[in-house]
């Protein structure tokens, strides 16, 4: 993440992402700003075929059951989401499910796929004053400013509410 990015990100990874979120609350209806990587930073989701299958996951209810995910969008080797938890979630948890759910659909459909996910992300608390819709706007442009695209409607894996 560059300096000049409009958020900075917390990294947890191993084997210290669990000391860094000690002490660490999820709050009820707190926005969080989240990415993570594939496993081995794989550009798995190159291929439309299982980024297509990686979104049917993203958008089925069952792994956002409390949570409310606001927007997303699914690059070839990571996912960026801006999520609102639900009462009594804890967003460690909800990654966790988030992750299994997705990897779960894809080895049904790519049985030779591997581990599909990192095991660290990275996450932000949105402030109040903080505009979400800014942010969405941030995450969705990500496949413009990589040069995948030249404007997003052309990219088909990404989504947010306020469309």
């Amino acid at each position: 993440m560059s300096k000049s990015s409009p958020f900075n990100l917390r990294l947890h990874k191993k084997p210290g992402h669990a000391a860094l979120r000690r002490g660490r609350a999820s709050v009820s209806g707190q926005r969080y700003l989240v990415t993570f990587t594939t496993h081995g930073r794989q550009a798995l989701f190159s291929s439309h075929a299982i980024a297509l299958d990686a979104a049917r996951e993203i958008h089925d209810r069952r792994s956002w059951q409390k949570a409310t995910l606001l927007a997303w969008v699914l690059m070839p080797d990571h996912w960026h989401g801006l999520v609102e938890l639900g009462e009594d979630e804890s967003l460690p948890d909800l990654m966790r499910v988030f992750k299994a759910n997705v990897s779960r659909r894809l080895r049904l459909h790519w049985p030779e796929l591997g581990p599909v996910w990192g095991k660290s992300f990275h996450d932000r608390a949105l402030r109040r004053e903080e505009d979400a819709i800014a942010l969405a706007r941030y995450i969705v442009l990500n496949p413009v400013r990589a040069g995948l695209v030249c404007k997003i409607g052309d990219y088909p894996f990404w989504n947010a509410v306020w469309l």
